[in-house]
């Protein structure tokens, strides 16, 4: 009994440790420029998944823990907006069985938000889906319109789940509409605010993207946020599995951003 206390009492004195080391270093941090919008290529589950020797849904169930643990950090730091690729148009190519085991997680985990998210009630997130939300299956859709509006309301913060998402999709679509307004307004150009102006994050407001992670080591953007990312945002790789991903791996990533902002000419 006397090594279980032990053992207890030292598991209890590590988290508090911890936690007090990482609740200081994100005051710390929350002292220097402060991205405004953060994306995230969580790339890597399946990966995870093999290395774990787990079936491949459990990788994605457990980057969605990943995804609160990022989030949270992110409000702490003060970051305004969140977006995530949850989903690519291309991911439809997948097998049957992960589509519909992702398709399932999306469902449900919409679902458990929309019943009440002390995350996203905490910090006033509102959510957005953005793309392709006619290719959802029906059951998915309505789960997504439902936690849309149950934080409709919440205005501090925003999180952009991107499902089913592609950047030449968007793109697309950006112009179409913008030349669908130029044609009722009589206008005979189309500019790149027109266009940029319809791009689906500018649609439901969030700022420009400031960072881009790409989690894995793979270092490609898989078609997206091109047009978000093609100017000033700081594009960053890590090595990680997303399930993995964790405050430490994202530390030197917010400090390369810092002294970047430090260092640019005024």
């Amino acid at each position: 009994m006397l090594p279980a206390l032990i053992s207890n009492s030292l598991d209890w004195i590590h988290t508090r440790v911890s936690q007090k080391v990482q609740d200081a270093l994100l005051a710390i941090l929350s002292a220097g420029p402060i991205p405004r919008h953060v994306a995230f290529i969580m790339d890597g589950n399946r990966r995870y998944a093999r290395r774990q020797h787990r079936v491949v849904a459990e990788g994605h169930a457990q980057g969605f823990e990943t995804l609160s643990q990022v989030l949270k950090t992110c409000m702490r730091l003060g970051v305004r907006c969140v977006s995530v690729y949850a989903f690519a148009i291309e991911n439809f190519n997948r097998s049957p069985a992960e589509v519909e085991a992702l398709m399932s997680l999306a469902e449900n985990k919409l679902i458990e938000i929309s019943k009440h998210d002390a995350l996203l009630d905490r910090y006033g997130i509102r959510l957005n889906a953005l793309g392709r939300r006619d290719m959802l299956p029906p059951n998915v859709l309505a789960a997504v319109e439902k936690a849309e509006s149950m934080t409709r309301k919440n205005n501090k913060a925003v999180l952009n789940i991107c499902m089913p998402f592609a950047s030449h999709d968007d793109i697309v679509s950006a112009v179409q509409t913008s030349a669908e307004k130029a044609i009722e307004n009589h206008d005979s150009v189309i500019t790149e605010d027109d266009v940029d102006a319809c791009i689906s994050t500018s649609v439901v407001g969030s700022p420009p993207i400031d960072i881009l992670v790409r989690t894995s080591g793979v270092k490609r953007l898989s078609d997206y946020m091109t047009w978000q990312t093609c100017e000033t945002a700081q594009i960053q790789f890590s090595s990680r599995y997303w399930p993995d991903f964790g405050l430490w791996d994202f530390v030197p990533i917010l400090l390369d951003y810092q002294q970047k902002i430090w260092s640019s000419p005024a």
